[in-house]
């Protein structure tokens, strides 16, 4: 026993282990591991750099932007100094109209008053005529400025204005968000609801989950027997039939959508047919585009393989011989549908749901060309105040909860079905 113990290796030997050229195999493992990680980090290095250019960088702008305007207080640096040094309630005096008074000298000098008067516009309506036609006319201030800037237009003394301001003269603030959720500071700094004609986006933000709730189940409905059908047909057929399902991708979405409108609108194809077969009479033709029938009924069709297609990948692999020994052991099809088939196609229903209802929620082209009043969805107006009002903190606000709504919706998948059975084809 002696002899053996002797001849055992002990943890001074087990330690001194080597590589072929003398080097600790403990650190030439370390060492190799290490140039492994790099390799794979520089592998991936690329598509790294392009997801954080071409998507984190565009959200963080976005998120940025949507509590970030600095037009005004960069253009009146007088007026915002002032808004500094007095507290909300405090009743301008000719300190302030002074302050104001230099700053729209400097906006004429400078031509930025249509800027500031933009920024101010976007919370209380008719501003920016105000700040570009008293600009044009700043030289000719004298003082005692409250007097002549009143002179000037009556509307410098209203305290909206002078609270709209005081908001604006932040650079970081939270009204985009309250004005997207239909809300709005008074004159005292508290939360409003904002007046009725102004109150639109929390409806369209509840047209949009509707409408993509309404798509979603019915691509749902429409999609399931389709992707049981080319589950269950042989290879052969199955794939025949699936080139039609991709045939959409292979056209332009603008042709699609296009030709939607030749379909439904009073004079078109579905219309002639109905009055055709005496369906409706010839003066009742249905109002089936421009409207929220028409964006549900292009929409339904150009999102469809994108729920056929995961539930197909799930269907797929499901062995007939399940259903098979249900119905041996005396289960009726429908039962066997109920408790056995349905239940494993379930992460291929909550994938595909997943993957339309987003897209829906976010798509633009095919609302704007069908959609017309009632159809128009959130994207609409995302769009709307960066191409035209040029209210791009307002726009981003906006997409902001509307990202925020999509992130809410992932996490309740993750939580509720696990995104490891995230099954997209």
């Amino acid at each position: 026993m002696a002899q053996s113990e002797a001849s055992s290796p002990g943890p001074e030997t087990a330690g001194a282990l080597t590589t072929a050229d003398g080097r600790p195999l403990a650190a030439a493992l370390a060492r190799a591991s290490a140039r492994a990680r790099r390799r794979a980090f520089l592998l991936v290095l690329p598509l790294l750099a392009f997801i954080l250019v071409t998507f984190v960088l565009p959200i963080g702008q976005m998120l940025l932007r949507s509590v970030h305007n600095d037009a005004f207080p960069r253009n009146m640096p007088a007026l915002t100094a002032w808004f500094s040094a007095n507290p909300r309630g405090t009743e301008p005096g000719e300190d302030a109209f002074a302050a104001l008074a230099a700053d729209l000298k400097g906006l004429r000098a400078n031509r930025t008053a249509g800027e500031v008067g933009t920024r101010v516009n976007y919370e209380f309506s008719g501003t920016r005529s105000l700040f570009t036609a008293t600009a044009r006319n700043a030289e000719a201030l004298a003082p005692p400025y409250r007097e002549a800037l009143l002179a000037a237009d009556p509307a410098w003394g209203d305290p909206r204005l002078w609270a709209v301001m005081r908001d604006a003269s932040r650079a970081i603030t939270p009204n985009f968000y309250l004005a997207a959720l239909d809300r709005a500071r008074d004159e005292t700094g508290a939360v409003v609801r904002a007046p009725p004609e102004r109150r639109i986006y929390v409806l369209l933000f509840e047209r949009t989950f509707l409408v993509a709730g309404v798509i979603t189940a019915l691509t749902l409905l429409l999609g399931y027997p389709v992707a049981h059908l080319l589950a269950t047909l042989p290879l052969r057929w199955s794939n025949l039939l699936m080139i039609f399902v991709l045939l959409p991708f292979w056209t332009s979405l603008l042709v699609r959508t296009t030709a939607w409108i030749v379909l439904l609108q009073g004079q078109g194809v579905v219309n002639n047919v109905l009055v055709a077969l005496g369906i409706v009479p010839d003066s009742g033709r249905l109002s089936l585009i421009y409207n929220q029938t028409g964006t549900i009924i292009a929409m339904t069709h150009i999102l469809l393989p994108f729920m056929i297609l995961p539930l197909y990948s799930v269907m797929r692999p499901i062995p007939p011989s399940y259903t098979r020994a249900a119905r041996s052991l005396g289960a009726s099809s429908w039962t066997a549908f109920r408790r056995i088939y349905f239940p494993l196609t379930l992460p291929g229903i909550a994938a595909g749901g997943l993957l339309v209802f987003i897209l829906a929620v976010g798509y633009y082209i095919t609302p704007a060309l069908v959609g017309g009043a009632s159809g128009q969805l959130i994207s609409n107006l995302i769009a709307f105040h960066m191409s035209s009002s040029l209210n791009w903190s307002l726009a981003a606000a906006l997409a902001a909860i509307l990202l925020a709504a999509v992130l809410l919706l992932y996490w309740l998948y993750d939580r509720l079905i696990g995104i490891d059975n995230l099954k997209l084809g």
